[in-house]
Parts: C-alpha cells; sequence; structure tokens
C-alpha cells in the first residue's frame, strides 16, 4: 500500500520540530529521572505554569491603573492596607544589643520604614511582588532599604535546579547590570530581596490579589457609566410636534426648522392651534431590573477579594447579624495577609542584623525577631475574654482536682485567649499553688418539729473556746 501524500500542514509542523525553537520544546519535555539534588531535572523551564512577561506587565499596569482611576479598587487596595498595617508594627527581640540596632535601622532617617510600610502593603496588593533594594554602608554597616518597582524587574533568574533559589534579577532598563540577590555568605555591598504573593508552585513570580476582579471591575465600571449617561439624557427635555392633517413636507421641513431656531424656553406658554399635538418623549429606563445587574456584577468583586458586600458602600442586608457572619471569613483573610507581612519584615530584620554582624560582634542574628501588628479586629478581643473568662473556673476546678497538671492548665487558658503557650529552651513550667476544696458538711437530718440551729446537748465543749482564767 502506498504511502498517503503529507499535507501543507504536516510538512510545516515537521519543519517546525526539526528547528531549533521545536527542539527546544522537545528537550524540555522530556522525562529524566529524579535525584535528591534535583528538584528541577535538567533546570526544566516554568514557562508552563508562569505568564508571558508582555501578560504580566499588562495585569500589573492595569491593576496601578484601576487603583488610580476606579474608586472600588482605590478602595480594596486601602483597605487591605488598614487592616494590616494599622495603627503600626513593631519588631521586637529579647538580646538588648540586637534590638537596639532594629530600632535604629527600622527608624533611621534613610529608611522610615514605618512611613514606608501602607506603600509597600499596596505594592503588594497591586503586583503580587515585593522587590528590596539593600545598600550597605561600609563604614557602619548599616543597610538602607528601598521597595523597587516590579515594573523594573524584567526577569528573575533561578538556579537551574531549583526555583526557588534566585539569583539575578534583570532590570527592564537597556544596559543596565542586573542586581544579584541576597547571598548570606558573600560580603555584598548591594543586593536584592524578592517576596512574592500568590506564587504557584514552580514558578518565580507572584499573582496579584486585584488580577482575577479586574475584568469584572471594568465591567462593573462601564455598566455604571452607562447607567449615569442614560439617566442624564432623561432628564433631557424632548418636545415631540404633530402636525394634524395632510401636511405637505415642504410646510413640515420649514416648521422644524422655525421651532430648531427658536425653541420653547423653560417656564414659557405655547400656545398652539387645533392643527398642532405636543408631547414630551420620555426614556423608560426599567432602574430597578438594571439595580440587581449591579449587585451582581459588585458581588463578583466581592468574592474574588474576600470581602462582604456593606464593606464596598453597598447595602447588603439591613441586620446586624447577618452583617457580623458575613465579615468572620474577611477577617480570616485579613489575618493571613497580615501573618504573612509580618514574616516578610521579620526577614528583613534578620537580613540587617546579619549584615550588621559583620561589623559588630555584639548583635546576634540567631536570637529571635518577631513582628507584632495591630489586631484585625476589635471584636476578637471581646470574644477571646469572654471565652477565657468561661475557662477559667472549669480548668481551675480539674486543676485543684488533679486532674490536669499545670502545663495543660496554662495550655487551655492561653488557648481560649487566642495564645499559644510556649517554654523557652531550659524554662520549666511554672509551680502552681492549688485551691484547698470546699468539703460539703454531713449532718443528719433535723426531725420534724426541731430547730436545726439549736446546740446540741450531747456535743461536747470545745477546750478552745473556754474563756481564759
Amino acid at each position: 500500500m502506498k504511502n498517503s501524500k503529507p499535507t501543507f500542514a504536516t510538512r510545516i509542523a515537521s519543519r517546525l520540530l526539526r528547528s531549533r525553537f521545536g527542539q527546544s520544546i522537545i528537550g524540555e519535555l522530556k522525562a529524566s529521572p529524579i535525584t535528591d539534588s534535583n528538584f528541577f531535572p535538567n533546570g526544566m523551564s516554568d514557562s508552563y505554569r508562569t505568564r508571558y512577561d508582555y501578560d504580566r506587565i499588562k495585569i500589573q499596569e492595569e491593576c496601578l491603573r484601576a487603583w488610580r482611576i476606579n474608586p472600588v479598587a482605590r478602595r480594596i487596595v486601602n483597605l487591605i492596607s488598614q487592616f494590616v498595617v494599622g495603627s503600626g508594627v513593631s519588631i521586637e527581640c529579647d538580646h538588648r544589643a540586637t534590638q537596639k540596632f532594629i530600632d535604629e535601622w527600622f527608624n533611621h532617617p534613610m529608611n522610615r520604614i514605618p512611613a514606608q510600610l501602607k506603600s509597600w502593603k499596596d505594592e503588594g496588593t497591586r503586583t503580587g511582588n515585593l522587590f528590596f533594594l539593600f545598600s550597605v554602608d561600609k563604614l557602619t554597616g548599616m543597610s538602607y532599604v528601598r521597595a523597587v518597582p516590579a515594573d523594573m524587574i524584567h526577569e528573575i533568574q533561578t538556579a537551574d535546579n531549583d526555583v526557588m533559589q534566585e539569583t539575578y534579577y534583570t532590570r527592564t532598563a537597556m544596559d543596565e547590570s542586573p542586581w544579584p540577590a541576597w547571598d548570606p555568605n558573600a560580603e555584598q555591598d548591594q543586593f536584592m530581596v524578592h517576596f512574592a504573593d500568590n506564587r504557584p508552585v514552580g514558578t518565580s513570580w507572584g499573582e496579584p490579589d486585584m488580577a482575577p476582579m479586574l475584568p469584572w471591575i471594568g465591567r462593573f465600571s462601564t455598566w455604571l457609566e452607562d447607567r449615569a449617561r442614560l439617566n442624564h439624557f432623561r432628564n433631557s427635555i424632548m418636545y415631540i410636534l404633530r402636525l394634524k392633517g395632510t401636511i405637505a413636507k415642504g410646510v413640515k421641513d420649514q416648521r422644524a426648522a422655525e421651532l430648531n431656531a427658536n425653541p420653547p424656553k423653560p417656564g414659557s406658554v405655547l400656545v398652539t392651534d387645533e392643527g398642532e399635538d405636543w408631547g414630551i418623549l420620555t426614556p423608560q429606563l426599567d432602574a430597578f431590573d438594571a439595580s440587581l445587574d449591579g449587585d451582581a456584577l459588585k458581588t463578583m468583586i466581592a468574592a474574588g477579594i474576600g470581602f462582604p458586600m456593606h464593606w464596598l458602600a453597598e447595602g447588603e442586608s439591613s441586620t446586624r447579624t447577618t452583617a457580623e457572619a458575613a465579615g468572620t471569613p474577611a477577617f480570616k483573610v485579613l489575618t493571613d495577609l497580615q501573618n504573612t507581612f509580618l514574616d516578610m519584615l521579620v526577614s528583613l530584620a534578620k537580613i540587617a542584623v546579619q549584615v550588621r554582624k559583620r561589623y559588630d560582634h555584639r548583635v546576634n542574628p540567631d536570637k529571635e525577631i518577631v513582628a507584632r501588628g495591630a489586631d484585625v479586629t476589635e471584636r476578637d478581643n471581646a470574644n477571646l475574654a469572654l471565652a477565657a473568662s468561661r475557662i477559667m473556673p472549669v480548668a481551675s476546678e480539674l486543676f485543684d482536682r488533679g486532674g490536669i497538671d499545670e502545663a495543660e492548665f496554662l495550655r487551655l487558658v492561653y488557648r481560649m485567649a487566642g495564645e499559644i503557650y510556649e517554654t523557652e529552651e531550659g524554662e520549666d513550667v511554672p509551680t502552681m499553688l492549688k485551691a484547698p476544696l470546699k468539703q460539703a458538711s454531713r449532718q443528719p437530718a433535723s426531725t420534724p418539729g426541731t430547730d436545726p440551729n439549736a446546740p446540741d446537748p450531747n456535743a461536747q465543749p470545745d477546750p478552745s473556746s473556754d474563756p481564759q482564767e
């Protein structure tokens, strides 16, 4: 049997596969054995999960544009920053010399980190990536931190076998040397640190929180603008003049030209004869049906960020209970965002301490550093206080009766207060005192007709109660 003649599409596909581009694709798709030291064999490309450069840049530009001109987008970004940053953030360390340097670095006039926290969180919400450029003073070891816009970074270069080991950050500007990544084993005068949010596994770039909502923010803006235009033109008065009888075309055009040249003024009295019938054109907008469409669009925006509708100036319910219940999932999301942001600040502080260690051996980067932020919601404090007050009598009774030890007692009380009881290495659980148990008095039941408060005639006198001689 003769082979069929290859078609034009088959020939093109064959040439494409034999080309250098096709061979590179085949090489990346080939499977290779995975060893313990190879996370991604043969440096497998992450292009199957990462956005193209033009797509990522377009998303970041649209997020910034929406934040600048759209009130809903601006409100979402501001809400996240207000809850995450709140009234401020503090960084604490038990080591005195380390704490002194952290305070100096945190409030240095060249850093002024407390004043930049909100803009950092805004940038993270809009782009999903935060790039921090460290510049080290060679005389004092002080680190100066600057947040670099994500659109200034063209590519994140990583190790061949691990996408999480970032090595260099190439710049968007031409003929500019790349910024090296932070290397704790090298003395660097300048380096960059990258933090990514919503990063898919196997990729280097993060995803902005606003990306899924961009299409719906645009549709809501278009819908709202259309409704505003219709309502604006609805208030414009348009007269309709009907001439009765058979009128010649020239007469009709002449009458229309006269009225267009001298239209009726507001408040004037219009006098006509029986041959003219005047009216006003009024559009039917059906505003009730349109409001449902607006609610549906805004619901998609609120669902994308995890906020209840009344946070976006939309009264979805008139009951306070429904509003409070809707806020619980939002507080969970905001708490997670705050914890991620605080962990980032701890990482920045540890890097600054490690750099300072080369110039000042009094600081210790191995000591624990903790970042504390404001409470996401004050409502949790009242609920936790109520839970702790209710568990305290029960836990105390169990402890006094020997049902639980000191460690379990403290764990229960701290758990109800929303905290975690932990002891440092080598520290013992404190010894607690038990309250004496109250023993119930066992007296025989009184017989009918007798006074239960009367003294017992058979009772022996108490020597301690006898009067002294």
